[in-house]
């Protein structure tokens, strides 16, 4: 079948003033003259196909959204409503996925469904209802499944691992969920979001739960991980990765110090407290701890008992070079991170399902990721100096294995 379309009557409307978009475009018009001539030419492919006694049966109109605006398309049908359309399918409602790549793009940067339609009908002319975004935007479920069970690397070098907590409606209620985030930096130095996961709190056996899925999914090995200090942390990494050192979160420390402390005596005490953090070595370190707590320790024990206490995981950092301190001594890489979600969440302040919740975050997370195309800060002298430390360890992944 020959295609023919009215270009006088396009030629006129463009004179006439009439814009290329809208409803009544001259360009939406030409693509649904195109559009419904295609699908002539496919009912008729399909009729001289078909061995059957079969034929034409009239018309089903719907509304089609392009990126140049609305229009009512003629979708011819069959007797035996045998013929399944292409180029449209039967419940196919827009054209190209250029609308819909936008409606995604807005949805990672946090823009909410009314904002999405305003935006969209703003631009292309055409109304999308919150029910229709929403089926756009759950599209991301089954990439998000598929990508939560991608296989990983078999070493990373360093993780971070932290929660931040969100509203989710849960049996006609709304209950606070823990969101589980692990970072890793993989051995050319980028970083990679490794894992999403949801629970009910926070806490060390749902870590470990999370580090299994990791192993599960191909890591072998992780030399260095930097986390909070929850209780029982440290343990449940080295239960699932017993060679991995657990760095402790200097900041968290310092932070949850300062809770205990006298407001009038807060800002000497941290002033004084960073010539235990900023040592140059452990032994240092440990001598600046004692004079800190003969002057507070009997004002504040509760305070030195807690350094005392995680002192082992809370030092580790001091045997390595600044290149290495700078990178593990503090979780603040993936408090970052969490600040980004922050942005995308702060106008929704809960969810009605999980899957709201995680999909956002996902969007969130592929957008980061298009930004993460070099290595951190320094990461040759890095990665050489760990080499230093983990030889055994490093060799084969570095291909330096005799």
């Amino acid at each position: 079948m020959k295609i023919e379309i009215d270009v006088a009557d396009f030629a006129e409307k463009i004179k006439s003033g009439k814009g290329l978009s809208g409803k009544d475009g001259a360009l939406t018009d030409l693509v649904r003259q195109i559009t419904e001539m295609t699908l002539q030419a496919e009912l008729e492919s399909h009729l001289a196909q078909d061995l059957q006694k079969n034929r034409k049966n009239g018309y089903m109109s719907k509304t089609m959204r392009t990126e140049h605006g609305e229009f009512e398309l003629e979708t011819p049908r069959d007797r035996n409503g045998s013929f399944e359309p292409q180029i449209v399918k039967k419940s196919q409602t827009y054209l190209s996925d250029e609308i819909e790549k936008k409606m995604l793009s807005l949805f990672s940067l946090g823009s909410s469904y009314s904002q999405i339609s305003e935006h969209i009908e703003d631009i292309y002319g055409v109304h999308f209802s919150k029910p229709a975004i929403t089926t756009v935007t759950d599209k991301l479920i089954p990439m998000l499944e598929e990508w939560k069970i991608r296989p990983l690397d078999a070493i990373y070098p360093f993780i971070y691992l932290d929660a931040i907590h969100y509203k989710v409606r849960e049996d006609g209620h709304y209950v606070s969920k823990a969101f589980y985030t692990v970072l890793g930096i993989n051995l050319e130095g980028k970083k990679e979001i490794l894992g999403l996961y949801l629970n009910e709190s926070e806490g060390a056996k749902f870590w470990l739960q999370v580090l299994t899925d990791l192993q599960n999914r191909g890591v072998q090995d992780i030399l260095i991980a930097s986390v909070d200090g929850l209780k029982g942390f440290p343990e449940a990494i080295n239960a699932v990765f017993p060679e991995t050192e657990v760095q402790l979160c200097i900041v968290h420390q310092i932070r949850n110090s300062v809770k205990y402390i006298a407001s009038k005596d807060q800002k000497i005490f941290v002033g004084e407290l960073k010539s235990v953090y900023q040592a140059f070595t452990k032994e240092e370190a440990e001598l600046a701890l004692d004079k800190l707590e003969s002057k507070w320790g009997k004002k504040y024990p509760i305070v030195f008992e807690s350094w005392r206490n995680k002192w082992d995981n809370l030092s580790n950092y001091f045997k390595y070079p600044e290149p290495i301190r700078r990178i593990i001594y503090t979780t603040n890489i993936i408090e970052s991170i969490h600040r980004q979600f922050r942005t995308l969440t702060k106008t929704k302040g809960a969810f009605p399902n999980d899957n709201s919740l995680l999909k956002l975050l996902f969007a969130g997370i592929r957008n980061a990721e298009k930004k993460w195309t070099m290595p951190i800060h320094n990461w040759s002298l890095t990665i050489s100096q760990l080499n230093i430390f983990f030889k055994e360890r490093l060799k084969d992944a570095l291909g330096l294995g005799l």
